[in-house]
């Protein structure tokens, strides 16, 4: 039996609000999350450190690829990009947020538990949840929890 209570995915968002103090509360509650990862499994995909990579900020682009470096790394496959591509296609997530939907599918695909993100528009909201379940169960994936850091309890 595995020492992790569950395998979870972070988007950017997730790392990117631990070192941004415009909103605090949301920090906070990021950087109150940050202390429970010891008990995941964490994923973030290759998507992750492109964005974060495309960070004008230099400091700030090194401070969160230093907070991602000890998460495992998954990447791209054809099978995601395919299933991203669904999503787009059944209009859960716009076609102008295509990586959105690969980070979904990436967690999909390598049958995570939970995608945690602060991204509400596009993925943390019921409609992506009842929608997106719906095609992966439809092509033999399980569901995937999608929810904001404060929803992950122990």
């Amino acid at each position: 039996m595995s020492k992790y209570k569950s395998k979870i995915y972070l988007d950017t968002s997730v790392i990117s609000v631990y070192d941004d103090p415009r909103i605090p509360q949301r920090q906070a509650q990021t950087q109150e999350f940050w202390k429970t990862l010891k008990d995941f499994r964490v994923y973030i995909s290759e998507i992750t450190i492109n964005e974060i990579n495309n960070i004008p900020n230099s400091k700030k682009r090194k401070r969160l690829l230093s907070l991602s470096k000890n998460f495992f790394l998954l990447h791209p496959t054809e099978e995601a990009e395919k299933l991203a591509q669904e999503y787009v296609r059944k209009k859960i997530i716009p076609k102008r947020y295509i990586d959105d939907a690969i980070h979904l599918a990436i967690a999909t695909v390598n049958r995570l538990d939970i995608l945690v993100s602060w991204n509400c528009k596009h993925l943390i909201n019921l409609k992506t949840k009842r929608e997106a379940n719906k095609i992966n169960l439809a092509k033999g994936y399980k569901e995937i929890e999608l929810v904001e850091p404060p929803m992950v309890k122990l």
